[in-house]
């Protein structure tokens, strides 16, 4: 008698686009001895938080165009012309009159995302692989069974369900600390709908990335009008009840993000990258450690030796401490709303002619580049990715679309927008009767204690701490570990360990390490127990968990790349 194999049984936790990687890569592979269950918080498949109302208003856009879109099915400006004619209303989108290269409303996209995940869930059912999902299925808790290797999920209606494999893609998070204690309090601007409303007061908030851009845009709309004058220049005026509106930007560099501009290779890859095999020689040769230097040398630096010679013959001799230096000395010295008048003039042009501004360019693929193999850097490397060269990259590629842009300056014109540069001293203080206290040190170097009726925290998405995982019984079980690198040299150990007990530890070797954020995986993006040994069976790519040992995540990118890894060892055997 003929025995039938057993199906693998697969667990999606997260439907957002992380979960809508990891089940193409599935539905694709060619093969289909293996079942899949989804679980999802919401009623929808593909949007995750980003691009549905959890992370979006109308009024929000992405900051990538459908050329810059990883393939999933089919291309966005396919797939408009089958969205329903209701949808494309609300939008004021012409199917004929659709550009590729322009960015899209965020909910728009989200919709095309919910899309692309029911053309591949009838490709697998056509394919003879078994799809469930869950929707309004959060999971509380994952449980690993040591004996039997497998993965049991907990969902927040109490019911638990048995797996063989289990790939974590729960999205973004952001802890609530203050809000809802704290009158006039946000954590962060996140579901957007909490900011529409009137504010006859100035509004701080922390940061000035894409988030706070975020943040912005729903405010200000909500007191006050944008409009057109007679020569076709965005202005903008607060509403009557809202007069004493203004939203302070609290920026740490003092500096505000650059704007989005054409992309020569719109997926962030790039021919001339450094290949694992030749990552694995260099580190060979060098302790085990991936240098800094060395990513720098070769996925920055002399791939200018042939696309932009006269960039490279500036730069050739720039440590990552000189190109940094020199990249910011613009920066710094000019106005941040004259240099953001002055960038967006340079990316009109730019994606007029389709002609890229390289060296910004280049600097999003070294981030995309050296963010899987960040986990064998030296903690020394580290802490120099984060202080010097993560500041420069986190503003060049925000990518902040033109129409954002407009908006900005049009604020910043009405006398409602300002940028406060603070240190990386200041502080934030929550005051009883609500509201904060600003502390910071201004550009005169005095102290200040500003009070802010309200204030929204939008600094990005944090890169959450070992005790914030969610998953209770993977701790307990110590399935998991804190991440952290080896410092190279032990006389800088010892000296940062004496200098921070709290950030750096030594163990039972004498060897030094740097605590950093989130949990330890390995190359596969499996999780690692404390004893070092990674787990067969469960996958993680949410990225507020996993930000320590990938400090620069790139959205669509990130997913695509690791879901590759994930799907490809999962299906090895």
């Amino acid at each position: 008698m003929e025995m039938k194999s057993k199906k693998k049984r697969i667990a999606i936790l997260g439907g957002g686009p992380s979960g809508l990687f990891v089940y193409k890569r599935l539905v694709e592979s060619g093969s289909n001895d293996f079942e899949i269950t989804i679980f999802e918080k919401k009623k929808e498949l593909g949007s995750g938080m980003p691009y549905s109302t959890e992370g979006a208003n109308i009024e929000h856009i992405t900051n990538v165009s459908d050329n810059e879109v990883p393939h999933i099915v089919t291309s966005m400006s396919d797939w408009i012309y089958t969205a329903s004619a209701e949808l494309l209303e609300q939008y004021n989108i012409k199917p004929d009159q659709f550009n590729e290269y322009k960015v899209v409303p965020r909910l728009l996209f989200g919709s095309y995302l919910a899309a692309q995940f029911e053309i591949l869930r009838k490709t697998g059912k056509k394919a003879g692989i078994a799809t469930a999902v869950h929707f309004e299925s959060t999971v509380t808790d994952i449980n690993y069974d040591i004996k039997n290797q497998t993965v049991t999920v907990q969902t927040i209606k109490g019911s638990n369900h048995e797996f063989d494999f289990a790939v974590i893609c729960t999205g973004h998070n952001w802890p609530i600390r203050y809000e809802g204690k704290v009158p006039g309090y946000y954590d962060a601007p996140y579901p957007p709908r909490k900011l529409v409303q009137h504010f006859n007061h100035p509004v701080a908030i922390k940061g000035s990335s894409l988030t706070a851009i975020d943040a912005i845009r729903t405010m200000a709309r909500n007191n006050g009008l944008f409009e057109k004058d007679s020569e076709d220049n965005l202005k903008f005026k607060l509403n009557p009840e809202s007069a004493d509106f203004k939203i302070m930007m609290h920026s740490r560099s003092g500096m505000l993000p650059a704007v989005r501009f054409h992309l020569e290779d719109s997926h962030l890859s790039n021919d001339s990258l450094l290949t694992k095999e030749e990552i694995d020689l260099h580190r060979k040769s060098n302790d085990g450690f991936l240098s800094l230097d060395f990513i720098f040398e070769k996925d920055f630096k002399e791939i200018f030796i042939e696309k932009d010679p006269e960039f490279y013959q500036r730069i050739k001799d720039f440590s990552i401490e000189d190109f940094v230096t020199d990249m910011m000395e613009l920066r710094e010295r000019l106005d941040p709303f004259q240099l953001l008048r002055a960038e967006y003039v340079q990316a009109e042009k730019s994606i007029k002619r389709q002609e890229s501004i390289y060296w910004k360019e280049m600097l999003a693929v070294l981030s995309f580049a050296m963010n899987h193999p960040a986990k064998y850097f030296s903690a020394e490397d580290m802490q120099r990715l984060q202080k010097v060269l993560m500041p420069l990259i986190s503003i060049v590629i925000a990518f902040v679309p033109q129409k954002s842009c407009e908006e900005l300056l049009a604020l910043h014109q009405a006398g409602v927008l300002d940028l406060v540069p603070v240190g990386d001293d200041s502080t934030v203080e929550p005051q009883n009767g609500g509201g904060i206290l600003y502390n910071f040190v201004d550009t005169n170097n005095n102290q200040r204690s500003v009070y802010y009726k309200t204030f929204v925290d939008c600094v990005g998405q944090p890169h959450l701490s070992y005790d914030d995982f969610p998953f209770k019984s993977l701790l307990d079980q110590k399935a998991i570990s804190p991440a952290r690198l080896k410092f190279k040299s032990s006389e800088l150990g010892q000296t940062a360990f004496t200098t921070d007990p709290e950030k750096v530890e030594k163990d039972e070797n004498g060897d030094y390490f740097l605590n950093v954020s989130g949990i330890a995986i390995n190359d596969n993006f499996q999780i690692m127990d404390q004893y070092g040994a990674y787990n067969k069976k469960l996958y993680i790519m949410a990225v507020p968990y996993i930000g320590g040992l990938n400090p620069d995540y790139s959205g669509l990118d990130f997913c695509e790349a690791a879901s590759l890894r994930i799907v490809k060892d999962i299906l090895r055997d």
